[in-house]
């Protein structure tokens, strides 16, 4: 009995050691963390995890691929693209604190109708997302693009940071001027002058709009810039940006 005291007292010792040394590791991750996002208030990001990762996939095919990416400052940014892109990516982008949980539960309803409906078809679904421009910002900086829970859950964290320590317009700058916008294209100013011939300071409404209903999914779209769906849905989006408030 005095044995098998002493192993589960060394048991529970191990196990609580182990923890404790977890815990410090998740705390460290999350203080370096914190210091990147704090360094970015001053400097402007070099690159993301996801464009090194896309840089290293092009690296390793065969044929010459192209990379286009141009840092401009928020005032060479047309207001058309910023109030465009939240109206595409995340209308409450002003008003959110870096999650926005109604438009979770709606992407949540719309995911679970459409899983039901594949699920009768026998067809894979097509699901929507509901994370808010800062998440995005989040998981292109510092994350892989797996969907695990855990992921989601230090993309929430970061998410936090991003927006206490930014501020809205930061995010918003950072955002624009590293996001993926086709091929080896990143950042609205090699988007502007790659689709339009001209700079992101430059756009007028429309092209602003048919920029931002790339985003979610800018490689597919990048083979068809005009098809009848994009034109569409840029239309929609132009109507509604007028009623987009800037942060």
């Amino acid at each position: 009995m005095v044995r098998a005291r002493s192993g589960l007292r060394t048991v529970l010792s191990a196990a609580l050691r182990f923890i404790g040394v977890l815990l410090v590791c998740m705390l460290a991750l999350q203080l370096a963390f914190a210091l990147r996002v704090a360094l970015m208030v001053v400097v402007d990001p070099q690159s993301t995890t996801f464009q090194r990762s896309e840089a290293f996939r092009l690296l390793k095919k065969p044929e010459p691929a192209g990379w286009s990416q141009q840092w401009v400052e928020d005032a060479r940014i047309s207001p058309l693209l910023k109030r465009a892109v939240i109206a595409s990516e995340d209308a409450g982008f002003v008003d959110h604190d870096g999650i926005d949980w109604d438009a979770i539960e709606r992407a949540w309803a719309r995911n679970q109708a459409a899983e039901a409906v594949a699920e009768r078809r026998k067809a894979p679904a097509r699901l929507v997302g509901g994370s808010t421009i800062t998440q995005q910002l989040a998981k292109n900086l510092f994350l892989s693009g797996e969907r695990t829970v855990l992921r989601k859950a230090q993309e929430a964290v970061i998410a936090f940071l991003l927006e206490g320590m930014l501020g809205k317009p930061r995010i918003l700058e950072i955002y624009l001027n590293s996001v993926e916008w086709g091929e080896g294209l990143f950042g609205a100013e090699a988007a502007a002058r790659h689709y339009f011939r001209t700079g992101a300071d430059r756009l007028g409404a429309f092209q602003a709009a048919r920029l931002a209903v790339m985003l979610p999914a800018p490689k597919r779209f990048e083979r068809r810039p005009e098809s009848p769906f994009l034109m569409a849905r840029a239309a929609t989006v132009a109507a509604r940006m007028g009623d987009v408030r800037l942060p």
